[in-house]
Formats: structure tokens, C-alpha cells, sequence
């Protein structure tokens, strides 16, 4: 129990460290620390003093100087590193106030920009450094010539990544960018999370057993479990373990959450180690809940929709990324029975059905675009592709339906049916 609840308490603390903003600069601080180091062993190494003895060119005689090359290049990366990113915090400022400020994440995490970030800081760690071991002396061999030359070399570097970077950033925040990019997310979670739709067959003899009930102890975002020792504990223990609600769902304290299967029936002890194993934070992320991502583009084609941004091209941009995960949608299905080693299922999951999913996205897309051209032929052209492709009655008669409210909406605006395929 207490083993479980550490290693819980340091995965979490270890997840928020790597997808912190501040995590991969400072790592690549603290490198460029080590390495001014090792420039300066260099530079007063044997090595060193031959290099600069013979080279007269790397040679610098004056610390004065050296200081002024120095201090002049720390303060311009430090000019630099503030343009740059007060950019950034206006782009996405913008891109917040017309999309989603649910997209903010994926954009704040970006891991090129957190790249940048650390390279400026890295630059000016290094200046600084190195701007407090030059020392005025009669010899300039003892002035780190080959560290400061170093540093021109890098700030050239800065001054192109930070050319690269304008054209990046300008890039990112564009409607299709930001589309593409949660719809790969989107997709690959997917990916990970469903199977082919060929059935998930059936549970055990457990589940004929009357089931004991695990309620929550606080309000919270249920987000998932670790599946792995979950499986482990429940086969330990012979449970069949069945949750009532798919990851994603907001659970206020005291609701049923488990549905536990047992010969023997559970004690406090039990129902608080089954707990430490469920994850509740806070948060949409896409990695972990594929759900996330469509709510995210549904949210896009709501906000383009809406009468102070009217940008119906936008909302299809959105439509058009969910149809391509919605057709993945339904050729697979969630994997709800998770098994041991023995082929004992242990775990039935509770996800939501391809039906659930469209609704929750496609209803309110229609609720908002209803009667806009665009946004009719959109939907009518991806719901028929939709039927054409499906040979399931139930999912036959739901478009059809749809389809039928569409066209009735259309006939009722007393224009001509332009749908086409």
C-alpha cells in the first residue's frame, strides 16, 4: 500500500518534471554549464597555450576586450531570447482568444520551442561564466580566447535558429497547423488505444458473482489507471474488476466508480489499494485520452462558428480532421477487456461508443453551423461517405437519420439542394 502510493507520487511528480516548460531548458543549461567548464580547462590546458601560441589569430590580448565581446553577447541574446518569446506569448494569446484555450497546451509544450528557449539561456549561462574568469594580466595566453571564440561561433547559431524560428512560430499558430497537429495527436492515441473491430469476446465466471461497489473519495477528472499493476493486483487477489465510466468523466465524491467481482468480499484495506492505482488530475491530454482530441477540434469548428469570429472555412478544416478519425473510429473498436497471463480477463472497461462519440462532437457542430451552406454540405457529404462505407443496420439507420435532418433543414431554407459528392 505504502509502496504503491510512492511510486504513484513519483510518477506523477516525474511526468509534471519532463512535460514542464522549463524542463528541457534548464537541462541544456546546466550542458552548456559543463561545457564552459570544459572550454576553460581547455583554454588553460597545455593544449590550450599551444593552440593559442601558434595561432595567432585565436589569440586575444586584451581582457578588456574580451569582456566587451563577452558582455555585449550576453546582453544581446538576452534582447534576442525577450523578442522572441514575447512574440510567441502574443501569438498564442491570439490563437487562444480564436480557437480553444484548450489547444494552449500542446502549444506551450511544443519541445522545438523549449529547445530555442534553452539554447538563448544556455548562450547567456555560458557568457556569463566565462565573463568571470577573465582577468587582467601582462600575457594574453590566460585570456580564454578559444572559449570566447566559441561563444561567436554559437551566438551565429542563435542569431539563424532565431531567423528559423520567426518563420516557425508564424507557422504553428496557423488554424490548418494547429488542426493537423491535434489530429495527428488525436490519431496516434487512437492508434494506441483501439483494436480491430473484430470483438473483445467475453467475461468469466466472476462475473456472475453479485458485485461489490468502490466509490470515489473527492470530485475529480478520472483520466485512467496503470493497467499493468492493476492487472497484476486483481490476479493476485482473483477480482474481476468492471468501471462504470469511460476515462475523461468528471466524478464527484461518493459516486460508484467500480463494480468489484470477488469470492471473498473487500475490506477498507482492499478498496484503498484498488484506488491508488486510478489516476484523477486535472487536464485534457491527448496521449493519454483520444477523446480529448476530438473534443478539442469540435471545439475549434464551435468557437470559427460562433457570430464574433464567423469562419465557417475554419470549422470545416476541424470537420475534416474528425471524419479521418472518425472512419479510424469505426473500423476499430476500444480494447474493454484487459486479461492476465493465464487469459483471465481481470478488467472490463466502459468506453464510449462510436454513436456517443459522434453525437458529443457532430450535435453541437450542427446546433451552431445549422444554416450555413458550408457547414450543410460538409456534413451531409461526410455522413454519406459514412453509410456507404458501414454495413452495420444500427449505424445504416443512424445516418440515414442524420441525413434526413439535413436535408429536411435544407428544404426548409427554401433554397436548391447543392449537396455533391
Amino acid at each position: 500500500m505504502i509502496f504503491g502510493q510512492v511510486s504513484k507520487s513519483l510518477k506523477i511528480a516525474y511526468h509534471k518534471t519532463v512535460s514542464s516548460i522549463a524542463f528541457y531548458p534548464a537541462v541544456i543549461a546546466v550542458g552548456f554549464l559543463i561545457f564552459s567548464w570544459l572550454m576553460l580547462e581547455l583554454d588553460v590546458s597545455g593544449t590550450g597555450k599551444y593552440i593559442k601560441a601558434h595561432y595567432s589569430w585565436v589569440r586575444l590580448k586584451d581582457a578588456s576586450t574580451a569582456r566587451t565581446i563577452v558582455s555585449t553577447i550576453a546582453g544581446g541574446i538576452i534582447s534576442l531570447m525577450v523578442f522572441s518569446f514575447s512574440m510567441v506569448m502574443i501569438l498564442l494569446n491570439q490563437a487562444a482568444s480564436q480557437m480553444s484555450n484548450r489547444m494552449l497546451e500542446s502549444m506551450i509544450g511544443n519541445r522545438f520551442q523549449q529547445c530555442v528557449l534553452g539554447l538563448y539561456i544556455g548562450t547567456i549561462v555560458y557568457s556569463l561564466f566565462l565573463l568571470s574568469t577573465i582577468r587582467d594580466i601582462e600575457s594574453g595566453i590566460y585570456v580564454p580566447a578559444l572559449s570566447i571564440y566559441l561563444l561567436l561561433m554559437i551566438t551565429v547559431v542563435d542569431i539563424f535558429v532565431f531567423i528559423y524560428f520567426l518563420h516557425y512560430v508564424t507557422q504553428s499558430v496557423k488554424f490548418e497547423t494547429i488542426i493537423e497537429r491535434v489530429h495527428k495527436q488525436t490519431l496516434e492515441s487512437l492508434k494506441n488505444s483501439l483494436i480491430t473491430a473484430d470483438g473483445n469476446g467475453s467475461s468469466d465466471d466472476l462475473h456472475q458473482l453479485d458485485p461489490q461497489f468502490i466509490f470515489t473519495r473527492a470530485s475529480g477528472y478520472y483520466q485512467g489507471f496503470d493497467r499493468k499493476q492493476l492487472v497484476i493486483y486483481a490476479a493476485h487477489h482473483d477480482l474481476l474488476i468492471e468501471f462504470k465510466f469511460p476515462p475523461g468523466t468528471y466524478l464527484l465524491e461518493g459516486q460508484e466508480f467500480l463494480k468489484v467481482y470477488s469470492t471473498k468480499p473487500l475490506d477498507d484495506k482492499n478498496m484503498d489499494e484498488l484506488l491508488v492505482f486510478m489516476d484523477f488530475y486535472p487536464g485534457q491530454p491527448v496521449d493519454h485520452n483520444f477523446y480529448y482530441g476530438f473534443h478539442q477540434l469540435t471545439e475549434v469548428a464551435l468557437k470559427a462558428l460562433s457570430p464574433g469570429i464567423n469562419d465557417p472555412e475554419t470549422a470545416i478544416l476541424s470537420l475534416h480532421a474528425l471524419s479521418d478519425l472518425f472512419l479510424y473510429r469505426l473500423n476499430h473498436e476500444p480494447e474493454i477487456l484487459l486479461r492476465d497471463d493465464q487469459k483471465r480477463v481481470r478488467i472490463i472497461l466502459k468506453d464510449r461508443t462510436f454513436i456517443e462519440l459522434f453525437t458529443d462532437c457532430i450535435y453541437p457542430v450542427w446546433d451552431y453551423g445549422c444554416n450555413d451552406r458550408y457547414i450543410q454540405n460538409a456534413l451531409y457529404n461526410m455522413i454519406s461517405k459514412f453509410r456507404k462505407m458501414e454495413s452495420s443496420e444500427n449505424l445504416q439507420e443512424f445516418f440515414s437519420k442524420m441525413l434526413e435532418v439535413i436535408q429536411v433543414k435544407v428544404v426548409s431554407s427554401e433554397l436548391p439542394n447543392q449537396f455533391h459528392d
